[in-house]
Order: C-alpha cells, then structure tokens, then sequence
C-alpha cells in the first residue's frame, strides 16, 4: 500500500526506514527539516516539502501517520491535514498523544469522514531492527486497512487492536506508567548493591561487589531478567559509575497519566506513583538509582538527560 509520514525524528524516521527496506510499500514523507527528508528519501520514500505535497501524492484513499509532539503539534497537524484531505482518507497519530485527546480527534475527523486510528508505539530506537510493539485504536473497517504497514513495522504478533479510538492510547499510557515501576524497581536494587561496601557499614557487613558482574550474571536465566536489564548492563560495562549521567530523571507525561486514571477508577497503583514521585524527586538530588533510570532511558529511546547544573527543573514532556 501507500501511506503518508508526517514526522522523521529518532522513531519516524527509523519507521519510514523500516517500511522500505522491509516491504514493497511506497512512503511519502514530509519534516520540517529537510535533512530529515532526504534521510528518508535515502531509504526509499518520496520527499514532500509540504504537508500539501505530501497529500497530493498519495492516491484516493489515503492513509497518513504522523509522529510529531503529543499536544499542540499534533492537533494543529490533524487540522492541517484535514484542511487537504478527502472523505475516506485515514489519520493514524503514532504518538504519545493522551487518550481523550485521541477520542476527541476521532470525532473532530469524523466531522470530515475522515476515519482517525491511534496507535501507541513501544520499541525506541531499537525499533528500526526488532519491529515495534504496537497498541491500536480506532474503527475495525480503517485499522483492517492500515494492517499491511502495522505488519511490517511489528514483530509477528506484534500489534492488536485494543478497541474503539483512543484505546490504543489508553493502552499505551498504562505500558509506560508499568515501565517506570519497573525501571524503579531495578534502580532502587542496584542502589542498594552498589552501597552494600559503604563505609557507614561495620567492616562484617560491607561487600565489595562488582555492580557490572551482577547485572550480566542476572541477564542470564534470572527470573528479573528483561530487555532493560539488558540495558542496565550495557551502560555499567561501558561506565560502571555512570559519570556521564547526571541522575536527572525527566518524564513523558504518561506516567502522570496513569496514576490520574488510576485515582479515577479508585484502582491503588502504590508502585507506579512511587515511581513517578521518585522523577519528580530526582530534580532535586541525584544518587546512583537514578542514573540507572537514566541510563535506561537512554538505551531504549535515546533520551539524554541535562547535565548537573543544566536544567531549569522543570521537565521536557515530549
């Protein structure tokens, strides 16, 4: 098939990228930047300067994804692309977008008879190699149709669609308030490995443990292993002080998302809000647990926290 992408950054670029070289399925993509549109133009896609290019070169009835900024970015470019689309023509926003805001997208679209399907999309960087876990909501006629590119971007059995729209979001946003818990988990036990040779301790109960050691013996056959801990290890081999990060832990928005829903449906999510209190208080001091939670970050979407000293304290929802 055809489709539209609006949104080359470290995931949609990887998509498009995906796309090509795994499939017969033609691309037209369009970035602001332009060095964004010839990497994918690289790869194979049609480069579009415009958001209006873009649509004149898909055929009736099209199909666009876009993989911009949850919020402002992505309503103005629903809007944008409902001012140049046709009825029939299919919205997918693959983003972080929140779950009502999908909901209210859909019948924005639906206004048009512009079918909307959102997608949340697991996998980072890592993504353009292993396929991308993907939760889809949206109508079951406009998901069916988009379901050629869905199999190529996931591994087998890697998408299924949740339900009606913003389900998929809805799902997503619970996927990541489960992935700062655990993420949490992880940091906090490292934390405590790393201090078990504190000079606090009695010289009986100090151990001098190789923290890079442990996490590759875990990797293989423990019941906690996982692709983070994957990750975790990585980034201890290459340093195992993890100087280069600086503890500063930023958040997404989904997590907050989660813990709203979960104190909407009266459900106790003691460990997920935890989780996202242990973000907040990270902008405020740093130890060893967070860097963890950094290096982490980085590993699966190539997230780079600010230097000590280089940040407002505020976070980068994105």
């Amino acid at each position: 098939m055809q489709i539209g992408f609006v949104g080359l950054g470290r995931m949609g670029g990887n998509m498009v990228h995906r796309i090509r070289r795994d499939s017969d399925h033609e691309v037209v993509a369009f970035d602001f930047s332009s060095d964004a549109v010839k990497a994918a133009e690289g790869h194979g896609a049609v480069g579009a300067s415009s958001l209006a290019e873009l649509v004149g070169k898909l055929q009736a009835p099209r199909a666009v994804w876009i993989m911009v900024p949850a919020g402002k970015p992505t309503q103005d470019t629903v809007e944008a692309l409902l001012g140049e689309m046709d009825p029939g023509d299919i919205i997918i926003d693959g983003g972080n977008s929140k779950w009502t805001e999908s909901v209210a997208r859909h019948g924005q679209c639906a206004q048009r008879q512009v079918s909307f399907v959102d997608v949340g999309t697991s996998g980072g960087i890592w993504g353009l190699e292993v396929g991308y876990c993907m939760m889809v909501g949206g109508d079951s006629e406009a998901v069916d149709r988009i379901a050629p590119v869905l199999d190529v971007l996931a591994p087998p059995d890697g998408w299924a669609r949740m339900g009606e729209s913003g389900s998929g979001h809805f799902v997503k946003m619970v996927h990541n308030g489960i992935e700062y818990g655990l993420m949490q988990a992880y940091a906090e036990g490292f934390d405590i490995l790393k201090n078990a040779g504190s000079k606090d301790l009695p010289e009986s109960e100090r151990f001098d443990l190789d923290i890079p050691d442990i996490a590759e013996v875990w990797r293989r056959g423990s019941v906690i292993s996982s692709w983070l801990l994957d990750l975790t290890a990585a980034a201890l081999a290459q340093d195992p002080a993890l100087a280069a990060y600086s503890g500063f832990i930023q958040d997404s928005g989904e997590g907050r998302w989660t813990v709203q829903a979960a104190i909407e449906e009266a459900v106790p999510a003691d460990v997920l809000t935890a989780a996202l209190y242990a973000r907040f208080r990270s902008r405020a001091e740093h130890t060893f647990a967070e860097k963890i939670l950094s290096a982490m970050r980085k590993g699966f979407g190539g997230h780079v926290e600010p230097k000590v000293g280089h940040h407002d304290g505020e976070a980068t929802r994105n």
